[in-house]
């Protein structure tokens, strides 16, 4: 059976949240109301959905500290942070191409989906 890998590699965060979730994290590392609040029209539901599934494709760490009180923070891993540059070129390449771009607030309304 034939693979193919962009596919492959744009399911990893094809998901209409998950580049604003890794946008977020690759600046630094989030707890989860914190990330929350940087992105107001996701659901808590969603997002928690999303971080699990970016944990299991290992784009992202949940590191829980057990001293009180109990917190947990989200950070890029070094897998993640690879795709850093994807993004990058994800932009320039809008840019070039006089894709018009909106405030992220705006493209991401819960109910524009």
């Amino acid at each position: 059976m034939q693979k193919c890998a962009v596919i492959s590699t744009l399911k990893l965060f094809s998901a209409k949240w998950k580049p604003c979730i890794l946008s977020h994290l690759m600046q630094g590392s989030l707890r989860f109301c914190a990330l929350k609040r940087k992105i107001p029209n996701i659901t808590k539901k969603m997002l928690s959905q999303h971080l699990t599934e970016l944990e299991k494709d290992g784009l992202i760490n949940r590191n829980v500290h057990t001293k009180k009180p109990l917190k947990v923070v989200y950070s890029v891993t070094k897998k993640g942070q690879s795709l850093e540059h994807l993004f990058v070129e994800l932009e320039r390449w809008g840019l070039e191409h006089e894709i018009e771009a909106k405030p992220m607030q705006e493209m991401l309304l819960v109910n524009g989906s």
